[in-house]
């Protein structure tokens, strides 16, 4: 008998608590699209991502000329000379494999830009999310853009994305 009765009111205690908690939703990409200054980084990104695969496809279409001249002229050629444009050839396509590299690699130039031009943003809207969650007492705020979340179904009530907007200086 002692023993059920622990059950329930642990049972009990837990449901109480639960219920206690509170939660918000916010919606990211409203927030970013109403931000100047994200829309400002996007297009700068934008920009220099379009320049360097510029520079990227300039030298693969030289390697690629490069190896159909040496396609037409192959029969002319002595072998040290075959030789010497088979790894001329090579050698500008691995220049163009690294510059890809430097550029769009997981460490690459891209991801530092995107990093630098982000983070101040990112590290805003976060505080703003704290200050709010805080205040109001919130155990959880989701982002209800996300993929990962899984939210099905989210009250209008509960999102506060208008507030994080007006207490970063984005009226809506």
């Amino acid at each position: 008998m002692k023993k059920i009765l622990l059950i329930a009111v642990i049972a009990l205690t837990s449901v109480l608590t639960a219920s206690a908690q509170k939660f918000a939703l916010l919606d990211m990409e409203y927030i970013l699209k109403n931000i100047p200054a994200y829309e400002r980084a996007n297009e700068q990104l934008n920009q220099v991502s379009k320049k360097w695969q510029a520079e990227v496809e300039a030298l693969n279409t030289e390697a690629g000329t490069m190896y159909k001249n040496y396609q037409n002229e192959v029969v002319f050629l002595s072998q040290e000379q075959k030789k010497s444009r088979q790894d001329a050839i090579m050698k500008k396509e691995k220049e163009a494999s690294d510059l890809k590299r430097k550029y769009f690699g997981p460490e690459g130039e891209l991801f530092k830009k995107r990093e630098s031009l982000m983070s101040p943003i990112q590290e805003e809207i976060y505080n703003t999310v704290k200050e709010i969650a805080e205040l109001r007492g919130y155990s959880l705020v989701l982002d209800r853009a996300s993929e990962t979340a899984g939210i099905i179904f989210g009250s209008p009530k509960i999102d506060i994305s208008n507030e994080v907007l007006q207490k970063l200086g984005y009226s809506n």
